[in-house]
């Protein structure tokens, strides 16, 4: 399970800051990527009922099998609130869920905060009659990073 975490937040970690990728926000982060997670740990505790379900320092792994790669930090986080609305009709959307959101840092040492909304589900599975679900899931994320940013 952590490795395809870990593929699906290395894809998340490409997305270039000013790349028009549909479905993908990525916001620049004044703190560093440690910091930034933290704060958005921060912001997840202090949010009603949402749980983190994994921290994963991708610096700290690759530095165990002796590579070298800039900081990036991927949280994991969520409450479950859509699942029973999307999982029955469309299983497979469990891969992008729940919530997450990746800081890194880019080769100028820049900080960045990447994180997908409804509408990147949306698109990649087909998903209809489900819009309030999708902005749901995307104002809840934004919220989050937002107060982590601020």
């Amino acid at each position: 399970m952590i490795k395809l975490i870990a593929t699906t937040a290395f894809a998340l970690a490409l997305a270039a800051p000013t790349s028009a990728q549909e479905g993908l926000v990525t916001t620049p982060s004044k703190y560093s990527v440690a910091e930034t997670i933290d704060r958005l740990e921060s912001a997840v505790k202090s949010a009603r009922e949402v749980q983190i379900f994994a921290r994963i320092d991708y610096q700290a792994m690759a530095a165990t099998q002796g590579g070298k790669i800039r900081p990036s930090q991927l949280l994991i986080f969520g409450r479950g609130g859509q699942l029973p609305q999307l999982l029955p009709n469309k299983p497979i959307v469990a891969i992008d869920l729940p919530p997450r959101a990746l800081a890194w840092e880019d080769e100028n040492g820049k900080v960045w905060v990447t994180y997908i909304t409804g509408d990147f589900l949306k698109n990649r599975y087909g998903i209809q009659g489900k819009d309030d679900v999708m902005k749901r899931l995307t104002g809840f994320t934004r919220s989050l990073v937002e107060k982590a940013l601020e």
